[in-house]
């Protein structure tokens, strides 16, 4: 028992506890020192029967999975120079604490900023080096990401205004920030001309501007230097911790950079450019082995091109988790490799202990990574556990991160999809439509959750844009499959079901949507030899089985779906 349990125990004695750790100094019997001061002032913070740590404490303890902390936030203390962090003991009887509880008692931090870094314009001679002026806005949107004390807009929802003539109030008010900056990059053989300014969006007033002309190798310090200068004009305090995150380099050689900034490039780009993405991650990965973030980067690729099924699955995914194992080998510290692991071991390797172990590790190491909530919540959340309820709350913790982006909307309505809040889920898919008319999953999850509705003419219209978008990708002419069987047009369905036969001789077409296709038509036997071939292939898109309304009653009442289920593993 912890003494605070005993102390909870009848006659009930209200006690605070507060611990740090620090040198002491100790003379006649007593003992003095910073430490105590702040150890005391810990203590006053918290509740009758609480126990509030420092962060050296809870660094200290963090490998311990018995013992359950959270994080209050950081406090400024009278006489002590920096913040500092404090969390709360949560294990046992221990009273549920919040950062409301302690308001009042010391004062926080000085007000959160926030900023949007917009995509800086490319002013070079060549269109081709489009992907580095994005880089250069995107790794400063990654280094800023690791500050508390600063909000900022995430990449996909930043790179919305890209192109465009736009009021800077507007953008103010669409991503909830109070500064934006604004950049060019001119790149012309190893030169380099930079340009930056922090601008606030209610008057326009500039905070900050700076040119930059330089050589190609200093890329890496121009970047620090305009996130340095970031945080100064926006008064953010920074620990050391923050300022070694911010200037940290992942490479010193160029050419290895410029190659996972062109992959980065090419992989946001979905569809066919993944695979482009691809090689300049092999490349860059191949010129600098320990390049940390390209290895990173290659896991990612290589999940989402077996999501997407343009490869056997079993190709690519032992890739990615080798990949995602070795960056996080030469940085502990990355969020990303932990997300892409956790969405390996949900589909491929279905170990769900470990499979929510990393992601909640992504989230803890970087809780403004939208993508991490994501795929936490409809990969594993929604389609292994069931547990619609926190998988909504991570949807939407998503969609607050990046307010503008049409995937986390998509990935939105999926769960909704699965929850069975269909009127929900289209609203959430033409949300991401209006965001991006081109929004091939929009399309799809709008269509699927028509479908639910019994809307089978507007099903049909949505599945049919989701076609053209995509050129016809199996995803969406499964859905139509299905579709025109609800509706009874099986002619139409056989006709496309005959197409995907064909198509599966010369490509890969992932079996688990062709599976439920087949049990739309009836033929059950068929329907499982593609499920089973689907298990062999470790399809990703398997895990979906279990929760998705769009399985029908006759596959479910089979004895053979449950067997399947069972080989699969699903937690009861």
């Amino acid at each position: 028992k912890t003494l605070q349990e005993i102390f909870n125990a009848e006659p009930k004695v209200p006690v605070r506890i507060g611990i740090h750790l620090g040198d002491i100094i100790k003379k006649d019997g007593n003992i003095f020192g910073n430490c105590v001061n702040i150890t005391s002032r810990i203590e006053s913070m918290g509740l009758p029967g609480s126990v509030l740590l420092s962060e050296p404490v809870k660094e200290q303890i963090k490998n311990k999975p018995e013992i359950l902390f959270t994080s209050l936030g950081e406090f400024e203390f009278k006489n002590v120079t920096d913040p500092m962090e404090i969390f709360a003991l949560t294990m046992g009887n221990l009273p549920a604490i919040s950062r409301a509880d302690l308001n009042g008692k010391f004062k926080e931090r000085s007000t959160i900023q926030s900023i949007a870094v917009l995509p800086f314009v490319n002013m070079s001679n060549d269109p081709e080096q489009e992907y580095f002026s994005d880089g250069m806005a995107e790794e400063i949107i990654n280094s800023l990401t690791h500050l508390k004390d600063l909000n900022v807009a995430g990449r996909t929802s930043s790179f919305q205004f890209k192109g465009k003539n736009i009021d800077l109030r507007e953008v103010g008010k669409k991503l909830s920030v109070t500064c934006v900056l604004e950049g060019s990059v001119r790149k012309q053989g190893n030169r380099l001309r930079i340009t930056a300014q922090l601008i606030k969006v209610d008057d326009g007033y500039h905070l900050w501007s700076e040119k930059y002309d330089r050589d190609i190798n200093d890329v890496f310090a121009i970047q620090d230097e305009i996130a340095l200068a970031i945080t100064e004009k926006l008064q953010v305090t920074l620990l050391k911790k923050d300022r070694d995150l911010i200037t940290k380099s992942y490479t010193q050689n160029t050419e290895a950079y410029e190659l996972y900034l062109k992959g980065k490039f090419y992989l946001t780009r979905r569809g066919a450019s993944m695979l482009t993405s691809m090689e300049c991650f092999i490349k860059a990965i191949h010129i600098d082995p320990d390049f940390a973030l390209a290895h990173s980067a290659y896991a990612e690729a290589n999940l989402l091109i077996a999501t997407y099924a343009l490869v056997i699955p079993t190709k690519v995914m032992a890739r990615a988790k080798e990949s995602a194992e070795k960056a996080l080998q030469l940085d502990p510290d990355l969020s990303q490799p932990y997300c892409s692991l956790g969405y390996y071991y949900t589909c491929v390797d279905w170990n769900w202990p470990k499979a929510k172990e990393n992601f909640l590790k992504c989230i803890e190491l970087n809780p403004k990574y939208a993508e991490g909530h994501v795929r936490y919540a409809w990969n594993y959340l929604a389609c292994v556990e069931g547990n619609f309820e926190a998988a909504i709350k991570h949807g939407e913790t998503a969609i607050k991160l990046e307010p503008l982006s049409s995937i986390c909307y998509a990935n939105y309505a999926l769960v909704l999809q699965s929850a069975g809040k269909f009127k929900e889920a289209i609203t959430a898919s033409k949300t991401g439509i209006e965001l991006d008319a081109n929004s091939f999953a929009c399309h799809v999850y709008l269509a699927s959750s028509q479908m639910s509705l019994q809307q089978y003419e507007e099903s049909i219209s949505s599945y049919k844009v989701a076609v053209k978008l995509s050129n016809r990708h199996p995803f969406p002419v499964n859905g139509l499959i299905w579709t025109y069987c609800l509706s009874g047009q099986a002619e139409k369905a056989i006709k496309l079901m005959n197409e995907l036969r064909e198509r599966a001789v010369t490509e890969y077409i992932a079996n688990t949507l062709t599976g439920i296709s087949a049990a739309y038509l009836g033929n059950l036997d068929e329907a499982f030899d593609y499920l089973e071939k689907a298990f062999n292939d470790k399809d990703p898109l398997i895990i979906l089985l279990k929760y998705q309304h769009w399985v029908t009653p006759t596959l479910r009442a089979d004895y053979r779906f449950q067997k399947l289920l069972q080989k699969i593993g699903f937690p009861d």
